[in-house]
């Protein structure tokens, strides 16, 4: 299966180079071996998170060091946005949650403007209540139980939602999308599915049953906006940075991702945000708008 996205920057339709392409079919694949496989092996990767830390420590090695050359020669990652030259980085993991130089993300400018929290894949929901199909028509996943909270997921129920997918290719740091006081994060203990199309058209429900984190994100202008990181194969650990209930700015780094492909997720009041006209053109069609975290997201 092709995952065919919009690149915002070169403004043209691409094709995903997908790391672990062979295994994420395997698992998450329609066919009789698929499903076969699915049933006797996907469980061992999801549900337990041993796996995932012990995968996850590998790539904190030194010896892992030796990976990062060929897979940024592989998948075209641009070294000359690093913060730090690529000799440097001790591991694939330190590759992995590498910083950029500040000048590779330019922040769209004003108080009304919201940003990207992420390089990602983007979809956006103008009406929650009306957002079926992300990725396969009629399917849709419920906000209750991405939430835990009815009473928090009555509140959004026909607010925005953006759902932004990191690549393992990608920049692995998120930040605020508005300036804000956050509020404490409130963890939800999950299994540790593949976020990767492949595996949403099989079952959407992922996205509301891998391992979370929630932060409420008290705005002046763009009401409270419910900030969601999911895990995903791999990903063990959520890290943090901010400092809950102090005033942050807009594109203030939140935390980072350690390795493995995750999941973004933002949710707003209702008529809180007006998407920008190309996430919501590409959306509408079931296409991904690939953009880089700091651009346009839309204004208040």
């Amino acid at each position: 299966m092709d995952i065919i996205y919009f690149d915002r920057k070169l403004k043209k339709l691409e094709k995903e180079k997908v790391y672990g392409q062979f295994f994420l079919q395997l698992l998450y694949g329609k066919g009789f071996l698929q499903r076969l496989c699915s049933f006797l092996i996907l469980p061992f990767f999801s549900q337990f998170s041993l796996l995932s830390r012990l995968y996850g420590w590998i790539q904190k090695t030194r010896l892992s060091r030796y990976k990062v050359a060929p897979f940024i020669k592989k998948f075209q990652v641009d070294a000359s946005e690093f913060l730090e030259p690529v000799e440097r980085f001790s591991s694939f993991n330190a590759f992995f949650i590498r910083k950029l130089n500040p000048l590779c993300r330019p922040i769209m400018q004003g108080d009304k403007m919201a940003v990207l929290p992420a390089d990602a894949r983007y979809l956006v929901f103008p009406r929650i209540d009306q957002a079926d199909g992300f990725w396969v028509k009629g399917k849709t996943f419920s906000l209750e139980a991405l939430l835990q909270d009815p009473v928090l997921a009555q509140r959004y129920a026909k607010g925005a939602m953006v759902i932004a997918r990191l690549c393992p290719v990608d920049y692995h740091r998120f930040h605020f999308p508005c300036a804000g006081i956050p509020g404490k994060t409130r963890p939800l203990n999950g299994p540790l599915f593949s976020v990767n199309p492949i595996a949403l058209k099989r079952s959407i429900e992922i996205l509301s049953e891998n391992k979370r984190v929630i932060t409420p994100l008290f705005t002046s202008l763009f009401g409270t906006v419910q900030m969601i990181e999911i895990g995903a194969t791999y990903v063990g650990t959520i890290h943090q940075t901010y400092i809950p209930m102090q005033k942050v700015a807009k594109a203030e780094e939140k935390g980072y991702f350690s390795f493995g492909g995750s999941c973004l997720i933002l949710l707003f009041e209702p008529n809180a945000i007006h998407f920008d006209r190309d996430l919501i053109e590409y959306s509408a069609q079931r296409i991904e708008v690939r953009g880089l975290f700091g651009s346009s997201l839309g204004a208040c």
